[in-house]
């Protein structure tokens, strides 16, 4: 009975020993996927070296693995800032990034999670940058020169994060606003943009029309000037020969009326 009993327990035994070495076995490798790197942290500490995609070896119960996403990702951040003529200027950019698969060792040691790296790198960086690109323009510029503003707010922001391990891929410019004071004074100057255009439209109209007053009077004087060189004495006899109608007129002197000698044409002598 005895021996049954001991034989019982060292059955258990062993299939729980087989057990614990199947589970450690399972616990000593990890699988990194596509598109991600991990960092292998002993009691808390963050070990040298990156893992990334494949079956790699780590310390067993005592180890542990944080992965962390290195494809795209992109957040939404504000920012305000004064531009060069003191007008306030908010934004909101859209940014696209990645991190630096060779530095997520040095990001786990000092910024920690994803969350972090936007909260703590990411969004104070996307402000300051701003600023720097607001500044060097007047809020007119920054409306009218938006893509020479976002090229300014680009280079700053990429040479800003690179040295966090934080690569930009590209930014855009969501939203941008500036205040009511100025949207008014926009509003106004358009207007009075309108009016002077409308004014100028007027005048050139008036001038064109003037201008073809002046033309149509040269045109009738000189009309006038061709008909009377070419009314020509000749021309008036001709006229003149052209409607008479044959009839010579009579001259009254004397006594009475002295008729004109009737020539009659057909008669010969």
């Amino acid at each position: 009975m005895q021996n049954r009993d001991s034989f019982d327990w060292k059955q258990i035994i062993a299939i729980g020993f087989v057990v614990i070495l199947v589970i450690i076995g399972f616990n000593s490798f990890v699988v990194i996927n596509p598109g991600e790197a991990g960092v292998v942290s002993v009691l808390g500490k963050a070990s040298d070296g990156v893992l990334l995609e494949g079956v790699h070896f780590k310390p067993p119960l005592a180890g542990k693995v944080d992965i962390y996403d290195i494809t795209v990702q992109k957040f939404e951040v504000p920012a305000q800032s004064s531009t060069k003529d003191l007008q306030d200027l908010t934004a909101s950019f859209a940014i696209n990034f990645r991190l630096d698969p060779i530095q997520v060792v040095n990001i786990r040691r000092t910024q920690g999670t994803l969350q972090n790296i936007v909260s703590k790198i990411i969004a104070p960086q996307t402000q300051e940058s701003f600023k720097i690109a607001a500044a060097r323009r007047t809020v007119e510029e920054a409306i009218t020169k938006r893509d020479e503003l976002k090229q300014d707010f680009d280079l700053a922001l990429s040479e800003r994060l690179e040295k966090y391990g934080i690569i930009i891929l590209d930014t855009s410019v969501v939203d941008l606003d500036f205040s009511p004071e100025f949207s008014k004074a926009v509003e106004e100057k358009q207007i009075a943009e309108q009016r002077a255009q409308r004014a100028v439209y007027v005048a050139q109209e008036a001038g064109q029309e003037a201008e073809a007053t002046i033309n149509r009077a040269k045109g009738q004087a000189e009309a006038q000037r061709l008909l009377r060189e070419t009314l020509t004495a000749e021309l008036l006899q001709k006229q003149a020969i052209d409607k008479w109608d044959g009839k010579f007129p009579q001259v009254m002197g004397g006594n009475g009326a002295l008729p004109f000698i009737n020539i009659d044409p057909n008669k010969t002598t």
